[in-house]
């Protein structure tokens, strides 16, 4: 699936440099059939798609514990447990929605599902929006440190804002005077769903719709709608109301298009008026909204796990490498009835690479620094166990030395000559990736489709606000070769997405390998890697230095 080198001889070529500069320690045995296995196992329908707060998580959970003891690694967690509690708000369809728009005396009504996809992370069984005004606000983005402001203090309370996706720079030609304000092509934080909608909750807004389009989002429809009736989670909130707007969600650029046409208003023109600077909020004339949907809110509890290899000199300070275990559960039916989403790429593969790193560590010498392997869950959900991590870490965010998250592995037997880099150039990472890339005769490339921002998007970003590097390599969902491109256009959070019995994993166990190298080499350092000059984590990580003992 793969196509580069043979596999056996590129192997084997790894293990070799890897003896040479590990010093301490033999080449790392990642046992591919081992890791297969693990995949298998978490995929199979017996899981049943290892949702959080579901019986899948209670088999993983437990699964998964049972896996770390026996590789050799301790409990991580409070008080040497293997599983930190994350405590969420759940949320949960339960009936219809009407969604209707209503101008110049006509009713335009979004089917949810098809047109429109609403949902609330407020923890309220009943939401109901009436008659409230429409505000167009461009990408939706407050960005001073871009001289970017695209609310231009117009006050959106009580409002529904509809919201581009993606950053100003995405579609911005060549010559554009935005151009390189979010960074071309590669989409910042800006950029995410995810922050769209908290800053409509900041303002007040009484909902948000993102418009999707394929490019600008990185995924299709089909995507976002098979996963709409699952459970949505947030991270328990102090006040929900001041932070989350009543309902939030996406609408189909068609339908979009034909709210704005309704209004008096030309949808791509306003599209390319955003691009400015100078954008100002545009009302759509004499269209209110109203939306109306029950759902089932209640608190659940998740789990993190977490194992531990101790460090020999410096036990304090810490290499933390991360997978999310969870998937999207029992959900909507593709078209040949499966309801079970196995998430066996994204992201079994990645929780068997925690898996084999920790029997690698816990067979090799002690490092001077200690070791982690969080298993997060809630990633699909938003990011949710890393999130509640972030904010009660068990080992400190200051003396963690990096974060390496590892978020779907291609299976194939070839070793691709090629490692995908999200984030590439953000931080000193890259360097030490770098080093034992090329001993193994791999070159480091920059994200292939930095449009979807990647980087924004898997379990590093919560612990990377704070400040800690990461490093998220060899992603195999980037398009970057023609199995990947496959994998995103018929597999990709579907209940397709499940393990074959044709599989190998020799090409995932070589970037197991080595990230275990990268690892390795940050463990027996003394070295704080820092962000690059510009990168928007730099201050947190500035701030954190004083911490240390």
């Amino acid at each position: 699936m793969r196509h580069a080198l043979p596999a056996v001889s590129a192997l084997a070529l790894m293990v070799a440099c890897f003896s040479a500069q590990a010093g301490d320690a033999a080449a790392p045995d990642i046992d591919a059939a081992r890791m297969n296995e693990a995949v298998r196992v978490l995929a199979s329908d017996e899981f049943e798609g290892r949702a959080p707060a579901s019986p899948g998580e209670e088999k993983t959970v437990a699964w998964l514990v049972e896996q770390f003891r026996a590789a050799g690694a301790e409990g991580g967690g409070p008080d040497g447990s293997f599983v930190q509690i994350a405590h969420l708000s759940r949320t949960r369809q339960d009936g219809p929605a009407t969604v209707a728009a209503q101008v110049g005396g006509r009713t335009i009504a979004l089917e949810r599902g098809p047109d429109v996809l609403v949902s609330s992370d407020r923890p309220t069984d009943h939401i109901a929006v009436t008659d409230a005004p429409v505000v167009f606000v461009g990408y939706g983005a407050t960005a001073p440190e871009r001289q970017w402001d695209d609310f231009k203090d117009v006050d959106v309370r009580g409002k529904v804002i509809i919201v581009l996706v993606n950053d100003p720079d995405f579609e911005a030609p060549a010559g554009d005077p935005v151009a390189g304000k979010f960074d071309d092509k590669a989409m910042t934080f800006y950029g995410r769903w995810t922050y769209k909608f908290l800053e409509a909750g900041r303002r007040g807004a009484a909902g948000v719709l993102v418009v999707h389009e394929m490019a600008g989002a990185g995924y299709g429809w089909s995507v976002l709608q098979n996963s709409s009736a699952a459970p949505k989670f947030d991270i328990v909130r102090a006040d929900p109301n001041a932070e989350r707007a009543p309902f939030q969600g996406w609408i189909q650029r068609a339908r979009a298009e034909e709210l704005f046409t309704a209004a008096g208003l030309d949808f791509e023109a306003l599209k390319a008026g955003a691009r400015s600077a100078d954008f100002k909020p545009v009302v759509l004339p004499g269209m209110t909204m109203s939306v109306d949907f029950g759902q089932i809110a209640d608190r659940v509890e998740t789990r993190n796990v977490i194992a531990r290899i101790p460090g020999s000199e410096r036990p304090n300070e810490t290499v933390m490498y991360g997978a999310h275990w969870d998937g999207y559960g029992v959900g909507t039916p593709d078209a040949s009835g499966d309801t079970i989403y196995n998430a066996a790429v994204d992201n079994a593969t990645g929780v068997a690479a925690l898996l084999e790193l920790a029997h690698a560590f816990a067979d090799a010498p002690r490092p001077k620094r200690s070791v982690v392997f969080a298993a997060w869950s809630g990633e699909e959900a938003g990011l949710l166990g890393s999130t509640y991590y972030a904010a009660n870490p068990v080992w400190p965010l200051e003396t963690t030395v990096a974060n390496i998250n590892v978020d779907s592995l291609l299976p194939g037997t070839e070793i691709d000559p090629n490692v995908v880099v999200i984030g590439k150039g953000k931080n000193q990472l890259d360097e030490v990736l770098a080093r034992h890339a090329t001993a193994t005769g791999r070159t480091l490339i920059a994200d292939p489709a930095p449009q979807a921002g990647a980087f924004y998007r898997s379990d590093h970003f919560p612990l990377a606000l704070k400040g800690v590097p990461a490093l998220f390599p060899a992603a195999g969902f980037t398009g970057a070769s023609a199995a990947s491109r496959d994998y995103v256009q018929n597999r990709y959070h579907q209940p397709s997405d499940a393990w074959d019995a044709t599989w190998r994993m020799d090409a995932a166990a070589a970037d197991v390998a080595l990230i275990y190298a990268v690892g390795r080499d940050l463990a027996q350092s003394d070295v704080w890697p820092e962000w690059n000059p510009g990168a928007e984590f730099g201050p947190a990580r500035d701030q954190s230095k004083a911490l240390r003992p």
